[in-house]
């Protein structure tokens, strides 16, 4: 093993040389040069194995953008069924043939987070959601997948670079890191507003030390009207956030004249908790492992014509596939 890389991801350029392909379409172009076919026309297409959002297109077409290719795209953001065809790319094989594997790999992950995404935004309906995914996932990827998850419809994203590429501004409160080491909420909570710009919402965790109800309420009562919300990230060891402590602390809080207070919570939710959840009275969503480990959506790239001929291997319809949503992209 070569211990002279910092970290073990790709870097640009090796992704654009080609070296993260599958071996074969190395070799598979050393043999079609052999037989002077490298430059053959040729039209591929990639379908999906499920239905989903589709994203990824933005880095296929950086990946692709010095070839004289056409490529034909739903645009991301789009819903695309099982087995419809998403991509079409017509040119010389030379020109994309080693780059399959980035392209399917790029279209699958990139649309699994973004489907992932776009299931807690429908469950969460008008109410904000927000990526708080990087954690789970190699940093290489995280900006990617965030991105994503912004793309399949969540309102924003924790992770800075994501933000950055995204040209928005990165979202989130404190982490019970800054409780622990300062051993109060109220002390972290008095300097958040002393430190924080007037913009910056308040919001202040509230699960470290105390009850959450009590730990809500002792917060509201130091910043008043400038706290916006309280997040709830209570641990799986004490039953993670319920339907039932949502309506309480709102309850509480409530009565004490703080209904201005919103409800932000976070750990272990999916589109059925975020649900449940909401109906119960929360506000706000920040969700992280249903969306950082989505699945990828199977993608398979085919070649459908060849010189302008139809062609398929068994079991696939010879000749591209008719699909009136594909726009010409490049």
């Amino acid at each position: 093993m070569k211990e002279d890389r910092l970290f073990f991801s790709a870097k640009h350029s090796e992704i654009k040389k080609g070296k993260v392909t599958d071996v074969y379409f190395l070799k598979t172009m050393k043999i079609l040069k052999h037989l002077n076919l490298e430059d053959t026309e040729v039209k591929a297409e990639v379908f999906a194995g499920e239905s989903g959002i589709f994203c990824g297109l933005k880095e296929v077409l950086n990946l692709l953008e010095d070839s004289e290719c056409k490529i034909y795209s739903l645009k991301e953001g789009e819903k695309f069924s099982k087995k419809e065809v998403v991509l079409r790319i017509e040119g010389n094989y030379s020109e994309f043939g080693i780059y399959e594997t980035a392209i399917l790999g790029i279209l699958a992950s990139s649309s699994g987070w973004a489907t992932a995404a776009y299931k807690c935004k429908q469950a969460a309906g008008e109410k904000p959601v927000v990526c708080f995914g990087s954690r789970h996932v190699h940093p290489s990827v995280a900006p990617v997948m965030e991105r994503s998850a912004k793309v399949g419809g969540v309102d924003g994203v924790s992770c800075v670079l994501a933000a950055d590429i995204l040209g928005i501004k990165p979202l989130g409160t404190i982490p019970h890191a800054a409780i622990l080491i300062a051993g109060s909420t109220e002390k972290i909570a008095t300097a958040y507003d002393e430190v924080m710009p007037e913009d910056e919402p308040r919001i202040i965790l509230v699960d470290t030390f105390k009850d959450e109800a009590q730990e809500s309420l002792d917060i509201a009562r130091i910043l008043g009207k400038k706290l916006e919300g309280v997040r709830l990230d209570t641990p799986k060891e004490r039953g993670g956030v319920t339907p039932d402590l949502v309506r309480e602390v709102r309850k509480r809080l409530d009565l004490e004249g703080f209904s201005h207070v919103k409800i932000f919570v976070s750990g272990g939710l999916n589109p059925e908790k975020i649900k449940t959840l909401s109906e119960a009275g929360a506000d706000a969503f920040g969700v992280g492992w249903y969306i950082s480990a989505a699945p990828p959506i199977e993608m398979t790239m085919d070649i459908k014509e060849v010189e302008g001929k139809p062609i398929a291997k068994r079991g696939r319809i010879p000749g591209i596939t008719e699909n009136k949503r594909l726009k010409r992209v490049k």
